[in-house]
């Protein structure tokens, strides 16, 4: 039988990890559908129980069920634990394992296709919320120079920097107080591009060189991306890479084969289906 696999979120019509997954099959030669599940926003856990029992053997959780998801699995991995949010779901019989592949599709995007170095770097990710707390595990996994928490509400970037004290530097900040510093990659993890808007960050934080990367994709350039190209960020980049390695890693974590993700990836850059 045919693997079945999907993608499940509220609303799901827009999401094109279809095109991607079936564009990593093709290419690994191996069996399995991809569909998208629209989920009742009070049925998430029957939905998923409904997928279990047809046979389903995975799946892509998105917005707004990636915490539902945390809590629907009773086994997590390390990176699912310490994002306290899942994406990928792995059924094997009556076993349920919940990752998370946010971070390492950030990761990989930022060093693969970007040619980013996080080793020894200056990192500013802002945002405490949950996009943020699940890439920090393998942002400090890569052991920058420092992992600077940028919030709006500055108690919750120290609590979240404390939380991964233990991992490596780490330190929650105000926007006000970045005033003086300088990053080599800035990272956006807020809620204001959703608004149209950008964070309210001093002048002068990019260094020569430096990236700033845009978490959201398919927004052209966002007022962050306009923000750092008028105070000398050195490269932009949108979340597109993020979206396609992210997928590539729960590939992984499903088949056990890597596929490769830049035809994909160029081919989406393009406009055209992968």
């Amino acid at each position: 039988m045919t693997d079945r696999y999907a993608v499940v979120g509220n609303p799901i019509a827009h999401s094109k990890s279809p095109l991607i997954h079936a564009a990593f099959a093709r290419q690994t030669g191996q069996d399995l559908t991809y569909d998208r599940i629209l989920a009742p926003l009070d049925g998430f856990r029957a939905t998923i129980d409904e997928f279990r029992a047809a046979g389903g053997r995975g799946l892509n959780v998105t917005l707004p069920f990636k915490l539902e998801a945390f809590d629907y699995a009773p086994e997590r991995t390390e990176r699912a634990q310490a994002a306290g949010a899942v994406n990928t779901l792995a059924f094997d019989g009556t076993r349920c394992l919940a990752d998370n592949t946010d971070g390492e599709g950030l990761t990989r995007d930022l060093e693969k296709n970007l040619g980013a170095v996080l080793g020894d770097a200056r990192i500013l990710l802002l945002g405490a919320g949950g996009a943020a707390q699940g890439v920090i595990l393998p942002l400090l996994a890569r052991k920058p120079q420092a992992l600077v928490i940028a919030n709006r509400t500055v108690t919750k970037a120290e609590q979240l920097a404390a939380q991964f004290a233990a991992q490596g530097p780490v330190r929650g900040s105000s926007f006000v107080a970045l005033a003086g510093s300088m990053f080599d990659v800035v990272i956006n993890a807020t809620s204001a591009s959703v608004e149209g808007a950008a964070p309210d960050l001093p002048r002068g934080l990019y260094a020569p060189g430096s990236l700033a990367y845009e978490m959201m994709y398919g927004k052209g350039e966002t007022g962050f991306l306009a923000q750092a190209r008028a105070d000398g960020a050195g490269a932009l980049a949108d979340g597109l890479g993020m979206l396609v390695e992210q997928a590539a890693e729960a590939f992984f974590v499903w088949r056990g084969v890597r596929p490769d993700t830049a035809p994909v990836l160029a081919r989406l850059r393009a406009g055209e289906t992968p």
